[in-house]
């Protein structure tokens, strides 16, 4: 679990690729908080504008577990990815 608070610590410090590396190595080695780890990678990725990818990860979290954290993150993340506003278009 210390691996877990280290990443909210990363995350928190924005130190990305860090927190990606050891998310990574967590997933490669079969942890028993995938669900998180999938909703944390999500994060990170939605930070560094690869949006799909965030999506994924958000979808393997709720796959694996319901009621993860990942369950809001993934309805926003879907609602800001469907947002049509035809006024951007025609300054």
């Amino acid at each position: 679990m210390n691996e877990i608070k280290e990443i909210e610590t990363l995350l928190s410090e924005n130190r990305l690729d860090e927190a990606l590396d050891i998310i990574d190595k967590m997933i490669k080695q079969g942890s028993d908080n995938l669900d998180l780890l999938y909703f944390y990678r999500g994060k990170v990725n939605w930070r560094k504008g690869f949006n799909t990818q965030a999506i994924t990860d958000y979808e393997h979290s709720v796959a694996i577990n319901p009621k993860s954290k990942a369950s809001h993150a993934l309805e926003m993340a879907r609602s800001v990815i469907d947002f049509f506003n035809p006024d951007l278009l025609n300054p």
